[in-house]
């Protein structure tokens, strides 16, 4: 047996069940009560389909309402790019002659 079915097997309610809970829901509250709590049971169960509704069809004017996604602008460099590559700066050429050692000096 599922676990669902065996959680959900405490739901199914037969007739003899159904007399049982009225004749105790009869003794608690008397022959007097009982329309009264039929009539508001009536109107919470009303109340709540009536809220349930309004719910949906909240949700459902949402999705109608819901904007398209339109695709990213395209952005604009802020400075112009100039289509002429600039030259890398140039080197002197290197001389041949050795660049003199520093001066070292010496403390006596």
């Amino acid at each position: 047996m599922s676990s669902t079915t065996s959680i959900l097997a405490f739901l199914d309610i037969g007739g003899g069940e159904m007399i049982v809970i009225f004749l105790v829901v009869l003794l608690l509250f008397g022959g007097q009560r009982m329309p009264e709590l039929a009539r508001g049971l009536g109107k919470s169960i009303r109340e709540f389909k009536k809220v349930t509704s309004g719910v949906e069809d909240q949700i459902k004017q949402a999705i109608n309402e819901a904007p398209e996604i339109s695709p990213a602008p395209t952005r604009t460099p802020a400075l112009p790019v100039s289509p002429v590559a600039t030259p890398a700066p140039t080197l002197p050429p290197p001389s041949a002659e050795k660049p003199a050692p520093p001066p070292t000096e010496l403390n006596p």
